[in-house]
């Protein structure tokens, strides 16, 4: 049987951390967020961490061949996983080029780019009542928040073209329930 591999995708505010969450537990997946790969691999002094910490400490990007190096480790400590759950990457094109091009070699395609599509003003009243209960500062802005809607809109929208091209994407109502938005999230993996 071939794995479930899910991009999760999502603007800030659309749930992607509760869904994801759920994701993982319902198809027993492993969680691949970026953020947790490099913080991992930073603490561990691996060559990758440093690499990237160094990136880091000049306020640079990490490059995508350190990040898909990360991935690869991860996926290979996890041979046995019924699939992955991809949050927070691919960012670009290059990136998702990149992730095929590994996937591609090991037979275990992406499955599905799960997209969770929530309305601009719904997102920013999402996130502002989260800013007032969680202490994040960039949650409490309503300037910002715009700004990182707009950013996450202007750079994900290429990959929604390219994800379409090989259709894999799918574009869910993330406006709802919880268990509603759940609902159609397990309809769309089938």
């Amino acid at each position: 049987m071939s794995k479930l591999n899910i991009v999760l995708f999502g603007p800030p505010g659309a749930g992607k951390g509760t869904q994801s969450a759920f994701l993982i537990k319902r198809y027993h997946l492993v969680h691949l967020s970026t953020g947790d790969l490099l913080r991992a691999e930073i603490k561990a002094e691996s060559e990758l961490g440093t690499q990237a910490k160094e990136l880091m400490d000049r306020g640079e990007l990490v490059a995508d061949h350190i990040v898909i190096g990360m991935i690869r480790n991860k996926m290979e400590a996890h041979l046995d996983a019924k699939g992955f759950i991809f949050d927070g990457f691919p960012r670009t094109r290059a990136q998702a080029e990149a992730l095929d091009a590994m996937l591609d070699v090991k037979e275990e395609p992406i499955t599905a780019m799960l997209a969770l599509e929530v309305p601009e003003e719904e997102l920013v009243k999402r996130l502002l009542s989260r800013g007032a209960t969680s202490g994040r500062s960039d949650d409490k802005d309503e300037a910002v928040i715009r700004n990182r809607i707009g950013e996450y809109m202007a750079k994900t929208a290429p990959l929604k073209d390219y994800f379409s091209a090989q259709g894999k994407y799918k574009a869910i109502d993330g406006v709802g329930s919880i268990d509603e938005i759940t609902s159609r999230l397990i309809q769309a993996v089938g």
